[in-house]
């Protein structure tokens, strides 16, 4: 206490405004992996946040970039390794693989079938949802250069390309940091 309060009893803090707006909790999720069963919870965990509120943002790097393609995007790269990355991760939530129990492509059929009968949306519903509920979709600069993959491969209205110092920053001040 300084001696003011100790005097008067008050403090020398200004009174907040009554149009004064608290900040939005930030939730920052890192979305690394490309597989099905890890793509359904970033984007669920990002609604389900921008839903309470809070100022999200999605930082997608390496595989996980694949799940902002198109799915018309077909093979990207422009030399024979970043095609042959490509043509064996392909990407678009609707080409996502399963980490486990993939069996040549009917795991994942399988795992959108029960979603489907549990009306549990879909990535790429929920893909949609996020844009339009205002969570930041952050594809990785790095990662992009890397796999040879423009914003033209990628689903319209992504934010701009980011680096991982910038995500970092975000994270700093977020009250929320997943790495999936």
């Amino acid at each position: 206490m300084t001696v003011h309060e100790l005097d008067t009893g008050t403090s020398e803090d200004p009174e907040p405004t009554a149009d004064a707006t608290p900040e939005k909790e930030k939730m920052v999720l890192i979305a690394a992996s490309g597989d099905l069963d890890k793509a359904w919870p970033v984007m669920i965990l990002a609604t389900t946040g921008a839903a309470y509120g809070m100022d999200v943002t999605v930082f997608f790097t390496f595989w996980g970039l694949s799940i902002l393609k198109r799915k018309d995007s077909g093979i990207t790269g422009e030399d024979w390794r970043q095609k042959m990355l490509s043509v064996f991760h392909p990407g678009s939530p609707n080409k996502l693989g399963l980490s486990k129990l993939h069996f040549a492509g009917m795991g994942p059929k399988m795992m959108k079938g029960l979603a489907e009968d549990h009306n549990v949306a879909s990535v790429q519903e929920l893909l949609e949802l996020a844009q339009d509920m205002g969570v930041k979709l952050w594809p990785c600069q790095m990662t992009m250069d890397l796999m040879g993959i423009t914003l033209d491969d990628m689903i319209p209205g992504l934010d701009k390309p980011a680096g991982a110092g910038s995500a970092i920053s975000l994270m700093k001040e977020a009250s929320i940091s997943l790495f999936i």
